[in-house]
């Protein structure tokens, strides 16, 4: 009797199931689509662009926002078609109010990838760039912004003249554009974009981004009197460059800035490599060497130019290399001798003067032309001293002698330093009889002549221009400091004594 009343129980229990689980069923097949939101079920719709259009009409602010006309699911949204007798779906608008505050909708656009690429900077450090993702609506916003940045490093008419083909040939001296091209690759693919990114409608703001590698307002300067362009970029660690960048009203950097003026200090950060490619050809001096002869009966603070130098005349062809405005190398194809340079003969007394004339400390003169003399057997400057991108190059680098080609001591001095470090490279220290010290980097291996201790005189050979250490080219790094380099003394621009 128990064992027929468990099986009636059971049986109870099983229709109760049954007739409760089967309400919702329909007694034929349905089509309905089931609606997932990153992987998880929201529920069955009946029309999957009933759905797709109730977002499209909600969206109006969008709309308006991006000026597009029409709005789309969020891109973690999948809608899948079933087929079942279940009878129980939800309303689009039940569906909507789930997705709406969990994932953003998407509009049409297009998804640019640019890839990161890596280069060393003038002091040697690696800038690295990040793959990054940058969304715009039309592809013509890029392609625009890209050609603003362009004009930023290149002179309009000199890009107008590349791209149109007008270039003039060069006679005697000038420069040709070979090639500009962005060195990071570039992907564009249509898609759609969440609205929670970053999506570029115009040029000016995505021209930015891509020289600053940000859209916020960048810091502004009250010009006070006496300001120059150059002076207000130096103090505020840019480059001149940098400032006329940041300043596109202002041409030139030569021009007149007056006192109460506002003007702008960007730090450019490109997000892509903009690399020029040039052909030059151009005169250029060739200083001349001085030999120095000793009169043992005149004091040490004697000295007579016995024969002036006279400075020679070369044409030079090279292949410059240029990335985001900055000179990265400088090759030489060819050299024309127009004029040979004459050997400076001077004589100085060797003779004791006796104590307290020379402190032998950072006691020095105040800078002034002819000081010293030029370091190598060319003059162009491939990066001069002062600040670039936040960072301050402590040199000048002069570049197209020519690998293995001779530096000289720029005066009479001692060597103090003649070794190998890592971001130098082979290089040489003098401490000059004037209180400066002068620094030769990134000289070829086999190529330092001096060793520490030797006294050198003005014009001596001391080594060999090279690629050593942190280089991106061949070129010597050129550096004059009041107190030893980087131990306490202080760089300036070797430029302001010549």
């Amino acid at each position: 009797m128990n064992r027929i009343k468990k099986i009636l129980g059971v049986l109870l229990i099983l229709c109760t199931i049954l007739t409760t689980g089967f309400t919702n069923l329909n007694n034929n097949p349905k089509t309905v689509y089931r609606v997932y939101l990153k992987g998880k079920s929201l529920g069955l719709i009946e029309s999957k662009v009933e759905l797709e259009n109730y977002i499209d009409k909600k969206q109006a602010e969008i709309k308006e926002k991006y000026k597009v006309k029409k709005v789309y699911a969020p891109t973690d949204l999948d809608i899948v078609k079933e087929i079942t007798y279940y009878n129980k779906v939800s309303s689009v608008k039940t569906i909507y109010n789930k997705i709406k505050d969990i994932s953003p909708f998407t509009i049409g656009g297009y998804q640019i990838t640019i890839k990161g690429v890596e280069k060393k900077s003038n002091n040697g450090k690696t800038i690295k760039t990040d793959n990054q993702t940058i969304y715009v609506i039309k592809k013509e916003t890029f392609t625009n912004a890209i050609d603003s940045m362009v004009k930023a490093f290149i002179k309009e008419e000199d890009y107008n003249a590349f791209a149109n083909g007008t270039q003039k040939e060069i006679e005697d001296t000038g420069t040709i554009i070979e090639k500009i091209y962005i060195d990071n690759k570039i992907t564009i693919k249509k898609t759609n974009i969440p609205v929670n990114k970053t999506i570029y409608m115009d040029k000016e703001d995505l021209s930015k981004y891509l020289l600053f590698g940000t859209t916020e307002p960048q810091k502004t300067y009250e010009v006070r009197d006496g300001d120059t362009i150059e002076d207000v970029a130096f103090n505020n660690k840019i480059s001149t460059e940098e400032f006329l960048i940041a300043n596109p009203t202002i041409t030139s950097a030569n021009a007149m800035l007056y006192t109460g003026q506002k003007v702008t200090l960007g730090i450019l950060k490109p997000q892509v490599s903009l690399i020029e490619e040039d052909h030059v050809v151009k005169d250029e001096e060739q200083n001349y060497t001085t030999k120095t002869e000793e009169d043992p009966n005149q004091y040490t603070n004697w000295s007579e130019v016995k024969q002036h130098g006279v400075k020679g005349l070369n044409r030079v062809t090279q292949k410059v290399q240029k990335v985001n405005g900055e000179t990265l190398s400088v090759v030489g194809v060819s050299k024309e001798v127009l004029k040979e340079p004459v050997e400076e003969i001077v004589v100085k007394g060797t003779k004791p003067m006796g104590d307290g004339w020379y402190s032998g400390g950072y006691g020095v003169p105040l800078p002034s032309k002819g000081m010293f003399g030029w370091p190598a057997t060319c003059s162009t400057i491939s990066s001069p001293f002062g600040w670039r991108w936040g960072q301050l190059h402590d040199g000048t680098d002069i570049a197209g002698c020519g690998y293995g080609s001779n530096i000289f001591a720029a005066e009479s001095g001692v060597v103090t330093q003649s070794g190998y470090k890592y971001d130098n490279g082979q290089f040489i220290t003098v401490r000059h009889d004037n209180g400066y010290y002068t620094m030769y980097a990134h000289l070829c291996n086999g190529c330092r002549y001096v060793n520490v201790g030797d006294r050198v005189q003005r014009g001596q050979v001391i080594g060999g221009m090279g690629q050593t250490g942190f280089a991106t080219g061949v070129h010597l790094h050129f550096g004059v400091w009041t107190g030893p380099p980087y131990m306490g003394g202080t760089a300036l621009n070797a430029l302001i004594f010549y």
